[in-house]
């Protein structure tokens, strides 16, 4: 028998799906269910590496993490990561199986992925009491419906109930909210079920004679008004909005231990990925994370950051062309803090030889490090584990690079030359003991009076925001009647609203 389930669907993209997903999945594992997470495609440059070696949406684990499991590639089948523009790298059951288009997506390739998501998503359901789903974008994209295989096109084929949320922050809830609805076909709408108000600042009573006017039209209620609340994101799927100059990631506020605070610059470099590796330093007392894209606002950062990227030669053009490759040289000669993860790391080295992702052949990097890289066609994803700087540290590794470390002191996988760093780890910041470490070493080269605390925990810092989503849910959904959803289904006799979806 079948465990039940939920499609979690939102009118737009960021209107807190993932968020909400995570939520349910805390609230229901805390009422001892059983309950694992799921989405059939995501597009993400931000990925994980389970334990059996495969490649998933950062998402999605953090989702298992809220479930108290551990993440496997059935909780994301298809992930999308973006090379450009037009194309993107398809991961299928967590391992890479080409470039395509998105034209060539969408024209076929992805209804032939449809049975390999059922597949996986009834396996789960096999395993588990509950298997909370997250849609994408929203479930009312007419252009492609058709070949749908994450919003409707799964909750139709798996008979989920559908929860649509909507970030009323933004403005237009009501209509997007009613819009969403009306753009589905009959068979669709007898799935949705009804609405989640996310992000309400003020006075619930306010919104009441809306919500009744809502039900009125539609015949579909409100399970929820969840507050607006800062530092509730997860791992986000999306880079882009953190790349805007001066970001600044959302950290713990807290003074610091020492004198000074710690001011880290992170270059937002094109299709930047997994930058949440940074989320462990803004998790620090006194750190101060920000994003950048000017040489100048290198001047006053104690460390600098070049992150991953889905685009090496890409992000080296665009260092130079902005002056940050030249900044980041004169940093290096003057013993300045620099920490190249992945892709940054790469761009530190001497060249890259690359025919696999941007087929450019032979790069010169930017020569501050002795390393030399050679992209191969296959990908490594594995999970290291070792020591550093005298602590114990673990990551995980997802690059095409394979790198030629020809001199300096190693570091991780990588190397150090004085005051710069270079590893392919993603994670290892989130070792408590070797961040620590790290922070020591970084503040005694900038010359700061920065004490890191001596009690930061990063895995407990992630619980602790996991029981947050966790009790917005409880305390501000109506969590019997969703638990009903889950267990039953959609409603019987949900009305239709006209006009649905174009013929």
């Amino acid at each position: 028998m079948s465990g039940g389930g939920l499609l979690v669907a939102g009118t737009t993209s960021d209107a807190g799906k993932s968020v909400v997903t995570a939520g349910i999945c805390r609230w229901l594992v805390r009422q001892g269910v059983k309950v694992a997470p799921f989405k059939a495609q995501n597009m993400s440059l931000n990925s994980f590496v389970t334990r059996e070696g495969a490649e998933i949406g950062r998402a999605q684990a953090m989702q298992a993490q809220a479930c108290r499991v551990e993440p496997t590639a059935l909780m994301n089948p298809v992930l999308l990561k973006p090379g450009g523009e037009r194309s993107s790298q398809v991961v299928l059951m967590g391992r890479p199986v080409g470039e395509m288009s998105a034209r060539g997506y969408h024209g076929g390739r992805q209804e032939q992925l449809l049975g390999t998501v059922l597949d996986c998503l009834e396996r789960l359901r096999g395993t588990y009491d509950a298997v909370i789903c997250e849609g994408a974008g929203s479930p009312a994209e007419i252009n492609l419906r058709r070949t749908d295989i994450v919003n409707m096109g799964v909750a139709r084929n798996a008979g989920l109930p559908v929860l649509v949320v909507g970030d009323i922050d933004r403005g237009g809830v009501f209509a997007s909210f009613f819009g969403t609805v009306a753009l589905l076909s009959p068979e669709d709408q007898a799935l949705v079920a009804g609405f989640l108000v996310n992000k309400f600042r003020g006075d619930v009573s306010l919104l009441e004679p809306g919500l009744d006017m809502l039900h009125g039209l539609t015949g579909r209620r409100t399970y929820g008004v969840l507050p607006f609340r800062h530092g509730l994101g997860i791992d986000e799927e999306d880079g882009l909005r953190v790349s805007l100059r001066g970001t600044v990631r959302e950290s713990v506020v807290a003074a610091p231990v020492g004198e000074d605070v710690l001011r880290v610059a992170v270059c937002a470099v094109p299709l930047m990925s997994n930058f949440t590796d940074v989320d462990a330093l803004a998790a620090e007392p006194g750190v101060v994370v920000r994003f950048v894209d000017r040489p100048e606002e290198l001047a006053d950062a104690d460390l600098v950051v070049v992150p991953g990227t889905r685009g090496t030669v890409k992000a080296l053009e665009w260092l130079r062309e902005r002056g940050l490759a030249d900044a980041l040289r004169r940093r290096a000669a003057e013993g300045r803090p620099v920490l190249g993860i992945c892709g940054g790391f790469q761009v530190l080295g001497e060249h890259i030889e690359d025919d696999v992702e941007s087929r450019r052949g032979r790069v010169d990097g930017l020569g501050v490090l002795p390393v030399r890289v050679r992209f191969a066609r296959e990908k490594t994803l594995t999970r290291p584990s070792g020591e550093a700087l005298g602590e114990p540290v673990e990551g995980y590794e997802i690059h095409h690079g394979v790198a030629e470390v020809l001199g300096g002191e190693p570091f991780l996988d990588g190397c150090r030359v004085g005051q710069t760093w270079g590893t392919h780890w993603h994670g290892s910041l989130e070792s408590d003991a070797f961040r620590r470490a790290f922070l020591r070493e970084v503040a005694r080269a900038a010359g700061r009076r920065f004490v890191p605390a001596p009690d930061t925990s990063f895995a407990a810092l992630r619980e602790e925001q996991l029981d947050r989503l966790g009790d917005l849910i409880e305390q501000h959904a109506d969590t019997d009647a969703l638990w009903r959803l889950i267990e039953s289904g959609a409603p019987t006799g949900l009305p239709f609203i006209p006009p649905g979806a174009p013929a």
